[in-house]
Parts: structure tokens; sequence; C-alpha cells
């Protein structure tokens, strides 16, 4: 497997942050399983975990004012590494105007052994959730986590959590995998947990 050290890369309009390729999760459709990277960045398999400098050095080499959000999200969950995440959003905000957004399995408090939420409070402006199916047992088929079946639960609870903290939360499922029947219990949940609901595109 080649390795680089991409730790951020562009998409569309926007400046996505690689901080670790760890994931809890193993989805049947994940991209990495055919892919090393996107369409316009480098291989995103890191040869390690960038520290808190290598971060800010990537930074420096860039106008951010090019790009409309920074997006923690790469080949793993940003959450893996929740502490260097808040240290750099933190920073960020400091020090640059600009919307920040997390996309996430949801897991976070389960990897990390705590409520996580209020630590996006100030730091984090949408967190974006990747939600998949309205069906527990589902969605344990579908991410393979290493957390089992209560996985699906602890992602509802996060996102009711997470949405006293940041200004938008959104649960987000991809466009042909679904039902519109399932589509339709997903927004029902959504609408239950005071969140919003997103139908993304399908990526291959």
């Amino acid at each position: 497997m080649e390795k680089a050290m991409t730790i951020l890369y562009k998409v569309h309009d926007n400046l996505y942050v690689n901080l670790t390729n760890k994931c809890p999760c193993s989805c049947t459709f994940c991209l990495r399983q055919t892919r090393d990277k996107m369409d316009d960045s480098h291989v995103l398999w890191l040869e390690h975990e960038p520290d808190f400098e290598e971060i800010k050095a990537e930074f420096a080499k860039l106008n951010l004012d090019e790009y409309k959000e920074i997006v923690f999200c790469g080949f793993g969950e940003p959450t893996e590494r929740l502490d260097m995440l808040i240290q750099v959003a933190e920073w960020l905000k400091k020090h640059y105007n600009k919307k920040i957004r997390v996309n996430t399995n949801g897991l976070s408090d389960l990897i990390n052994g705590r409520d996580t939420a209020p630590e996006f409070e100030g730091r984090v402006d949408v967190v974006s959730i990747s939600l998949n199916t309205p069906n527990r047992e589902k969605y344990y088929e579908l991410t393979r986590n290493k957390f089992g079946i209560e996985s699906f639960d602890a992602l509802l609870k996060f996102a009711e959590n997470v949405k006293h903290y940041v200004s938008e939360v959104v649960l987000t499922t991809v466009d042909t995998t679904l039902t519109k029947d399932e589509e339709e219990q997903c927004r029902h949940i959504c609408e239950s947990l005071g969140v919003t609901y997103r139908i993304r595109p399908w990526e291959d």
C-alpha cells in the first residue's frame, strides 16, 4: 500500500483535514476499499499521524480565503483523534474566520469512552453524521463496527447531545441505497431528534 503525508486536500470548494486512518468501522461501502485518494488529492493513507506542528505548517502553505469550509474528514474517523481535532479547530477559530465542519460516523462517545459532545462547543459549526439506515441491525451489518449492535443507539444519542453545542447537526444517507420508506423513517428519526436530514449523492 502506497503511503504519503496528505494532511490537507481540496474537495470542491472546501479544504479537508486528514488526521488519521483509524476507524472503528469496516463499512461495506467505504471508499477506502476501492481507491487510495480523492479526485484532487494525493494518496490519503498516512505514513504517520501528523502532530499539531505538522498540521499548522500545512495550513501555512495555503490561502484559506479560497475555501468555503474546513472539513475534518479523511481516510479515517476524525474523532479517533478527538483531542487533536479540538486543538486544531480551536487554533483555526482563533486565527481564521472559517466555517468548520466535522464529518463523522457518530461513534465518538464509544471511541473515546466519554460524553464528547460538549467538546465541540465554540470550535465546530457543523457536525455531519453518517446515519446510513433507520435500522439498528442493518446499521451494524453495513458498518461492521467493533462496538456491536448498540452502536446505532450511541450514534443517535451523540446526535441528540451535540445539537446543544453546535449550530447545525446533519444526519445523512446516500441516494439510491435506501427505499423511499426507509428514507421516510430516517426523516422521522431526524425530526424526533431535532436535527437536519440530508440525502447525499452516491460517490464511487
